[in-house]
């Protein structure tokens, strides 16, 4: 089973592990909090590295509901942990009891500046944010 990208939803598949794995590596938490929030995981390139991490809980919110399967299937270890939801429409302040966590992900081009204002809504929840933005939306 593998999972279709879909257009409409900005979706492109980090396949570079090299990238997935330095994405991970680059969470820092210091001990504040313990938990991370994957937005879009997809088919868990990503998700499979920070799991390996045992600092922090993952924690996965993913708008398709056929990448919602797949997790679901292939990563039991993330059980109680996939939030089918949008994350610009999602209650952050509700997702861990106003406790704080960190943000990261593969953004989606169509999305990347509407995260950012989200993050800036909840800023003090969220301390630290990693993740790749295409070129064009960072510049």
């Amino acid at each position: 089973m593998s999972v279709r990208a879909k257009k409409h939803l900005g979706q492109h598949f980090l396949t570079d592990m090299s990238i997935c794995q330095q994405i991970a590596d680059a969470v820092q938490c210091n001990n504040t909090y313990d938990k991370v929030l994957e937005i879009g995981p997809g088919m868990g390139a990503l998700t499979q590295y920070l799991l390996e991490r045992k600092d922090f809980e993952t924690h996965v919110i993913e708008i398709d509901r056929e990448s919602v399967e797949y997790l679901e299937v292939n990563f039991a270890a993330l059980e109680n942990r996939i939030y089918s939801n949008d994350f610009l429409h999602a209650d952050l302040s509700q997702l861990f009891n106003n406790e704080p966590f960190a943000l990261l992900g593969n953004f989606p081009y169509n999305i990347s500046s509407q995260i950012v204002f989200k993050l800036l809504d909840f800023k003090e929840l969220i301390p630290e944010m990693v993740g790749m933005f295409q070129k064009e939306v960072a510049a």
